[in-house]
């Protein structure tokens, strides 16, 4: 068997920056690499609603936002598969399934469950549907027999969640599933690109993201307003930057031929920031600077985005595609699952007939 992918994200809103930088760009290269057989990439809806359930319209809406911003980025429908996750009822049932060979206590125990809860607020009153958030993952990735899952760094406690389950139904039930590999962004800038207002993550619900199909001017107004060092107050002052987020979506970004070609003054990024160090150099230039840099290439991305925008029907044509090619492999899954379990009862002839005959013999 070869190498087959297994990434996603849920639509709760347009992708923004993060995951441009920390997922996106890594799909499509790794799409182009040649080197996977098969690459599945989920809207993940069923996941999403775990904490939406009082607002499914908002999950709905954003299933064509997610798509969208999928195939503009590069996604391409001939070399990935993109699908629904509710659309794929056989990883419902595999969720159920595993259920039974996980502990709570070691749910509590997983790291980003706990960090989840906490930053959602959720106290005593966490859906169950969220709470086996990482066993329904499992069932995501071990459906499609993948043996890599591109995530960044806080989705290590998942993965390796995902190992567990799959170590513990092959020891019990015989080989059957395959164990995954997590794979990391090469650049450490791009596992957590922070917001616009310095704050350690990009969140739709802070409202401090730079969208993927975000206009011209919008990214113009985000880019000129992001947090810089609040002690830069002056240009002739030295400035940090630590904490600085427009050095860190410069350290994501920029490239030598950017200088070249925007900033020429400037031979490279260590060479600007030595000179903000120093001071001389006002937070406007370097703002300027980036955002020369994002709109050069988020313009592509958002033009291929008004060109699939004008053909709706087709998108949702690629996405029924997609969830017919992904639940006939989800399929093939559980029915080696439900062979390895012994609860395969009407295809199992040998166990049939030997029922029959005992039945039989005994009268």
């Amino acid at each position: 068997m070869g190498k087959i992918i297994l990434t996603g994200d849920r639509p709760t809103g347009k992708l923004h920056l993060g995951h441009f930088v920390g997922s996106l760009c890594q799909r499509v290269q790794l799409q182009n690499s040649g080197e996977f057989e098969k690459i599945f990439i989920m809207i993940a809806d069923a996941q999403a609603l775990t904490d939406n359930a009082d607002n499914p319209e908002k999950v709905r809406q954003n299933i064509i936002e997610v798509a969208l911003d999928y195939l503009s980025c590069g996604i391409d429908p001939a070399k990935s598969t993109i699908f629904i996750q509710s659309m794929v009822p056989e990883l419902t049932e595999l969720a159920f399934y595993y259920m039974n060979l996980v502990t709570v206590a070691r749910l509590e125990r997983n790291p980003t469950v706990k960090s989840e809860i906490v930053m959602r607020e959720f106290g005593k009153s966490i859906p169950v549907g969220f709470y086996t958030y990482p066993i329904s993952q499992a069932s995501d990735i071990t459906a499609f027999r993948a043996t890599t899952v591109p995530a960044g760094a806080d989705q290590e406690p998942m993965i390796e969640q995902t190992r567990e389950i799959v170590h513990k139904f092959n020891s019990i039930y015989g080989p059957t599933l395959v164990e995954p590999e997590i794979l990391l962004p090469s650049n450490c800038v791009c596992q957590r690109l922070p917001g616009t207002d310095g704050k350690a993550k990009m969140s739709k619900s802070l409202g401090n993201c730079i969208y993927l199909s975000d206009s011209a001017e919008d990214l113009r107004k985000k880019v000129m307003s992001m947090y810089t060092d609040p002690n830069h107050i002056r240009v002739e002052d030295p400035g940090s930057i630590e904490g600085n987020c427009v050095f860190t979506y410069l350290d994501a970004f920029s490239t030598p031929d950017h200088f070249a070609q925007f900033l020429p003054d400037y031979a490279s990024l260590d060479e600007l920031k030595a000179h903000y160090k120093s001071g001389g150099l006002g937070d406007v230039k370097v703002k300027k600077f980036l955002y020369a840099v994002l709109q050069e290439m988020l313009e592509p991305i958002r033009a291929r985005r008004k060109e699939y925008e004008q053909d709706i029907e087709g998108v949702y044509d690629i996405l029924k595609k997609g969830c017919e090619v992904a639940r006939a492999e989800a399929a093939e899954t559980l029915n080696m699952v439900r062979n390895s379990m012994k609860i395969n009862y009407f295809d199992d002839m040998d166990l049939i007939r030997k029922q029959s005959e005992m039945y039989k013999a005994a009268k």
